[in-house]
């Protein structure tokens, strides 16, 4: 009889929405008074980790940020809303699109200010990789993003290899070079 968990019921983009809301405070600037790249992926980070919990219903690790677009800054006061959906499903890991908004508190003014796709793998307590359930696009841009995430992943594999690669021709190079002193 085998042990091994069955992958489980597959869920909607829509149960694995997930939202976060920061105040910009003195301690999350620079000297412009402008959010600090890493806090903002620090917030992107923990964002997307709620939806992969949602979706996985176990522990998660971040594997990869794998693009982010920084389009404009955000200020001082402001109010960041990270808006964050499991875009697809693999056997073990999901990727999670965030979307990151800012409110103007004086003015009320919101705008789009970043975006990053994320890679999170499920694992259980002893850190092995766990099955995720598959995910169910069911409006036109959940299934845009669904199958935007197979290329990505495809992306992120064919540079994986390429990296790999170029460490052996190097690795084998240097060995060379070293053989020849």
């Amino acid at each position: 009889m085998s042990t091994a968990p069955a992958t489980p019921p597959a869920r909607t983009v829509a149960s694995t929405q997930s939202e976060m809301t920061e105040i910009i405070l003195p301690n999350d600037t620079n000297t412009l008074g402008n959010l600090l790249g890493g806090r903002l992926m620090h917030f992107i980070d923990l964002t997307g980790a709620m939806a992969a919990y949602r979706h996985s219903r176990t522990h998660v690790v971040t594997a990869a940020m794998d693009h982010i677009d920084f389009i404009q800054p955000v200020h001082l006061g402001d109010l960041l809303t990270l808006k964050s959906s499991v875009n697809r499903a693999f056997s073990t890991s999901m990727e999670v699109g965030v979307k990151v908004y800012a409110e103007n508190t004086r003015n009320g003014t919101t705008a789009h200010v970043a975006s990053a796709y994320l890679v999170f793998v499920a694992i259980n307590e002893l850190g092995q990789r766990q099955r995720v359930p598959q995910v169910i696009p069911e409006t036109p841009n959940q299934l845009r993003r669904y199958e935007g995430a197979q290329r990505r992943r495809e992306n992120r594999e064919a540079e994986a290899a390429r990296r790999k690669q170029a460490q052996l021709e190097t690795a084998t190079r240097l060995a060379a070079e070293s053989a020849g002193k």
